[in-house]
């Protein structure tokens, strides 16, 4: 038996061929049905995003023209005098979160054993700093001035300086200490009560 072709062509198994190319072309067109989709939804979701900005601008104007007349009905005088009064309540404020505990911890770990306080007076200032007036006598003045030193030395005052200086019935030397008080930072929730 002979065998050989006589066709003329050969004949080849293309299935394969056929099969890859039938897969890459479903992929292809799922992907663009994909995409396309993807970009229907995105220019809905844009131009829902570009409505809601108009939307908001339109409102952040409007609130502006608003602000703007507020502030043109506004009296300058009315403002200040809301300034000042804010001012006085911090102040109201400051005073009320004072730490006297703090205070005299500092007084009694620096008093000299010649020295006694008589009285102790806290301002504070429209700048927020804490003045303090203490009225101390002490036999000498070396034995304030050691007293003086050691506040300062603590970091518990500042400028502490002696403005009156009189010897009382006594006999003891009563002097007026006026300076900064570098208060710490009252701690959340504790309150300093006189």
């Amino acid at each position: 038996m002979l065998r050989t072709n006589l066709a003329t062509r050969p004949f080849y198994n293309e299935r394969l061929v056929h099969a890859v190319l039938g897969l890459v072309t479903v992929a292809a067109l799922a992907f663009t049905v994909f995409n396309t989709v993807r970009i229907v939804t995105l220019r809905g979701r844009l131009a829902a995003l570009e409505a809601e900005a108009a939307g908001t601008e339109a409102e952040a104007a409007q609130m502006r023209a608003e602000a703007e007349a507020v502030r043109q009905g506004l009296d300058p005088r009315e403002v200040e005098a809301i300034t000042a009064a804010a001012t006085e309540a911090n102040a109201i404020i400051d005073s009320r979160t004072f730490s006297w505990s703090d205070l005299f911890t500092h007084f009694e770990t620096t008093l000299p054993e010649d020295v006694r306080i008589v009285s102790v007076s806290p301002r504070v200032e429209r700048d927020g700093r804490m003045l303090m007036a203490i009225v101390v006598v002490g036999r000498r003045a070396e034995d304030i001035d050691r007293f003086v030193q050691r506040l300062e030395d603590a970091g518990a005052f500042r400028n502490l300086l002696s403005s009156q200086e009189a010897v009382n019935e006594d006999g003891l030397l009563e002097t007026v200490l006026e300076g900064e008080y570098l208060r710490p930072a009252p701690a959340r929730g504790a309150e300093g009560r006189p």
